[in-house]
């Protein structure tokens, strides 16, 4: 490790090289114009770690994204957070609280989705519900092709994405392994709904 390594720590490429090597993904480095990545593979579907830039006028704010393309045959979406965090993004998508049942996990999330039978199907499975209880902040959803309107790419209409976004940048790597990890549950989940088709989408992110 470098001089600056030992006192500040592993750098996030440094990080994310041992995420992908524990995930059997491909690190990519920074290029002009775009940051490093992680590309990792659960069954046909390819899981995308990376980071991104919001502008706020007088300074930028980083954001640690994953994303998983995937066949969603009936539209099926949902959205959960954090109590406090992102609290009225659901109003304005006119989207209902959900209760799942469990009463500290209901207490914990709000979850909010257009099928509650789905909805209540979906988080069931207990092993998701511990995933997504273990991350410390999380916004995590199915996303109509990143807002397609005003996107540079073009999905096929049946194809979404599995979408999960916090700010700052994730330097743990165990936190990172737990995160593919809740995508890979998800997405298995939504198979045996009926809600994901176990196929390679055919897009890249």
């Amino acid at each position: 490790m470098s001089f600056f390594g030992s006192l500040f720590g592993p750098s996030k490429d440094e990080i994310w090289q041992q995420f992908s090597q524990a995930t059997g993904g491909e690190f990519s480095e920074s290029t002009f114009g775009r940051g490093s990545r992680v590309d990792a593979r659960h069954g046909e579907w390819m899981v995308t770690l990376d980071t991104f830039v919001v502008s706020t006028g007088k300074s930028v704010v980083v954001f640690t994204r994953m994303r998983a393309p995937y066949v969603n045959p009936d539209g099926f979406r949902f959205n959960i957070y954090r109590r406090g965090i992102f609290s009225d993004l659901g109003k304005m998508l006119g989207m209902q609280d959900v209760e799942i049942g469990d009463p500290k996990f209901d207490e914990d999330f709000i979850i909010r989705g257009n099928d509650e039978t789905k909805l209540r199907q979906l988080f069931a499975d207990a092993r998701l519900r511990e995933l997504i209880s273990e991350q410390p902040d999380i916004h995590f959803s199915v996303k109509d092709d990143e807002n397609r309107f005003w996107s540079s790419r073009n999905f096929p209409p049946d194809v979404d994405e599995l979408y999960f976004q916090v700010i700052g940048v994730i330097k743990d790597v165990d936190r990172l392994k737990r995160l593919f990890d809740l995508f890979a549950e998800t997405l298995d989940q939504l198979c045996r709904m009926g809600s994901a088709y176990e196929k390679d989408p055919g897009v890249k992110v």
